[in-house]
């Protein structure tokens, strides 16, 4: 119903350039896995392999209602824990990467003023680390492949709404662009997680024809509680940001909070 396709940045001082390396590691990561597709089954987060610590090799029979399919396996990296974090870099499909580094250019860039470069990427990764595991828990015993940037993203999103709540989206509502608060679009946003994610929790992003909406909702409320804190962090020691920007030329920014 909604789908943002930019943002206000006119507060922006500086290029986004975690942001930015970000997107270009996405794309790298997508285009080594398009040249090797067995990188996805040996790289992607596995939760059994996650839970039980032991890297899975052999193919494995899965069934899905009345079907039976066969998921391959492949050797990962050492220890196989590190597929956390690779990935987070790797994407089952064009329209999967495509959404997401659409999400990460909008709402990245204001989310890394705010909290400085190093302290970003931090923010990042654990954003996504929470959102893996969250995922995991849904299913510890499965063996279809997770991977993507949507749960490192979803923390961005939670962080951003949080942060700044009246800035304004610009979206595709309905056949038109119109301009909205990100509180109203990243809100509704979190509101079909969780729907979705009440009704049907599938243990894939694209891969397996499932959204990980555990994930998602797991990186959103990490990215809600960062984003609380650093904004409570912000009103007396706070260095030139986007934000501080924002809260001392609008009154009605310091009225809302």
């Amino acid at each position: 119903m909604i789908f943002p396709i930019s943002d206000d940045d006119r507060h922006l001082m500086s290029p986004a350039w975690i942001t930015i390396l970000l997107l270009a590691a996405n794309v790298v990561v997508f285009a080594m896995q398009l040249l090797d597709p067995g990188l996805t089954y040996g790289w992607s987060v596995i939760p059994k392999e996650i839970v039980t610590g032991v890297d899975l090799t052999d193919p494995v029979l899965i069934k899905v209602g009345q079907q039976v399919g066969q998921i391959p396996q492949l050797p990962g990296p050492v220890p196989i824990y590190l597929t956390i974090f690779s990935a987070m870099f790797m994407h089952g499909g064009w329209a999967h990467i495509g959404g997401n580094m659409l999400y990460l250019w909008i709402f990245g860039d204001n989310v890394e003023h705010r909290f400085g470069s190093l302290k970003f990427l931090l923010f990042y990764l654990i954003s996504g680390i929470v959102a893996t595991f969250a995922q995991i828990a849904t299913n510890p015993d499965s063996v279809i492949p997770n991977l993507g940037a949507s749960g490192a993203i979803s923390g961005v999103l939670g962080a951003y709404m949080v942060l700044f709540p009246r800035n304004m989206v610009n979206a595709i509502f309905f056949f038109r662009i119109v301009s909205l608060p990100a509180i109203f679009v990243i809100g509704m946003w979190i509101f079909l997680q969780l729907v979705n994610g009440a009704g049907s929790i599938a243990p894939t992003a694209e891969t397996g024809g499932g959204v990980a909406y555990a994930a998602h909702i797991g990186g959103f409320v990490a990215g809600v509680a960062m984003g609380f804190f650093a904004r409570m962090g912000m009103k007396n020691h706070e260095p030139p940001s986007v934000f501080r920007r924002i809260y001392e030329d609008e009154p009605k920014v310091r009225r809302y909070w």
